[in-house]
């Protein structure tokens, strides 16, 4: 297998933690988002759409998604589970992912790609440019700020975001939680749970990678 990283953005970090937690050992390739190394005619080789994180299975399958990956390394290497053991763990793992990637992250890269120069011309991420729109600067953040709240409010009776064991869904709102400090925004400080939950999860070894 082969694993294209970009050690500086969130994506790749979610599919690195995967990794790391399963304990296992893939060839990685760093490609530069600051660089434009996603863009290069290498890379689109790999992946046409100019996205990162990217999965070569050992089958020849260019997995691009984030999901993807981690469907794939949880089949190959089931221990420990990270995506449920039972179905009612599955469903409230891949519930959450998809609440944390859909109401965290999207607004977090909604707020930052159409608010900081560094991205004009792109707001979305892949080979085509568009105009920034700033007014969704504003309203990304205010998304984000709802978004600490439902975790607040959730958190204050679960461990953990899937229920009473570790998952995909941790690695996946722990990543965006922490990337939000680059539009400025953190935990609030009366968010206790919050704070309790990502720092349990900071002190995981794969946090630092």
């Amino acid at each position: 297998m082969i694993f294209y990283d970009c050690a500086t953005a969130p994506n790749p970090r979610r599919a690195r933690m995967f990794i790391a937690e399963k304990g296992l050992e893939i060839e990685t390739r760093q490609i530069s988002i600051a660089e434009g190394e996603q863009l290069s005619d290498a890379f689109r080789a790999v992946n046409p759409r100019a996205t990162i994180p990217v999965l070569v299975t050992d089958e020849g399958t260019v997995l691009t998604e984030n999901l993807g990956i981690a469907a794939y390394l949880e089949a190959q290497s089931p221990e420990p589970p990270l995506m449920g053991k039972t179905p009612d763990e599955k469903g409230r793992v891949l519930m959450w992912n998809a609440i944390a990637e859909q109401q965290g992250g999207m607004p977090i890269a909604e707020a930052l790609r159409n608010g900081h120069p560094a991205f004009k011309d792109r707001p979305i991420p892949g080979p085509e440019n568009y105009p920034q729109i700033p007014e969704l600067a504003q309203r990304g953040r205010d998304r984000v700020a709802s978004f600490f709240d439902l975790l607040e409010d959730h958190l204050q009776d679960s461990p953990f975001l899937a229920g009473e064991d570790f998952s995909l869904a941790d690695i996946t709102g722990f990543v965006f939680i922490d990337f939000a400090r680059v539009i400025k925004m953190r935990i609030p400080e009366a968010n206790a749970a919050t704070q309790a939950w990502f720092d349990a999860i900071k002190s995981r070894p794969s946090a630092s990678l």
